[in-house]
């Protein structure tokens, strides 16, 4: 079996992107500043359409599935064991995170709820950029942009910025209000990672 070029560093990044990126998720939760834009699209349908026949686990669980067959019909080069990962342990991580960081500041107050939301879209950012560079598979939702801009020849970060708004919009006309953090997300979260990519994650990983 033959392994990529740097196959060691690419594991590497993978692993810490996916971790960082579940212990973001777990900043931005308790921030209480709203959801990222593909949660308040999942969210917001599920509430309107699905909330009195299924959880809301496994309602994401079946989402993610056929986001799945979708990627791998138009994106299956993107599909790897990061994808996995990101569909059936990050909602773990994100649990453990969420709670310690509950134990320790159980109660934020504004200052500390926009420093949690900062630290999330940041380290949210950077971890999304380290397992899309190291190209072993990514989560069933990033990999459309990616697609999209590869195919249409448009910068990633207007692609992004594009989907995260589609989402937004679905979710809010499903019924669930945006928050601040969920609309800075959605406009600075292409750039942000466009902006990691090329400053750190590829360097790092061809260097």
């Amino acid at each position: 079996m033959k392994f990529p070029e740097n196959f060691k560093r690419r594991v590497l990044m993978t692993t810490a992107g996916v971790v960082l990126c579940a212990v973001a998720v777990g900043f931005f939760k308790c921030s209480l500043f709203g959801v990222d834009p593909f949660q308040c699209f999942a969210q917001g349908v599920w509430g309107r359409f699905f909330k009195t026949n299924f959880s809301y686990g496994i309602f994401y669980t079946a989402l993610s599935g056929i986001m799945l067959v979708i990627d791998l019909v138009i994106a299956r080069s993107y599909m790897g064991v990061a994808t996995l990962v990101n569909m059936f342990l990050t909602g773990y991580i994100v649990d453990f995170a969420s709670g310690v960081i509950t134990h320790f500041v159980p109660e934020p107050d504004l200052a500390v709820r926009v420093v949690f939301l900062a630290v999330a879209v940041l380290v949210m950012c950077f971890a999304s950029s380290l397992y899309m560079t190291s190209n072993l598979g990514v989560s069933v939702y990033d990999a459309i942009p990616i697609v999209i801009a590869e195919k249409r020849g448009v910068p990633f970060k207007f692609v992004r910025i594009a989907c995260d708004l589609l989402c937004v919009i679905i979710g809010t006309l499903a019924g669930l209000m945006p928050g601040v953090g969920t609309l800075i997300t959605a406009f600075f979260m292409g750039p942000l990672i466009e902006f990691f990519n090329y400053s750190f994650s590829e360097p790092f990983l061809n260097r």
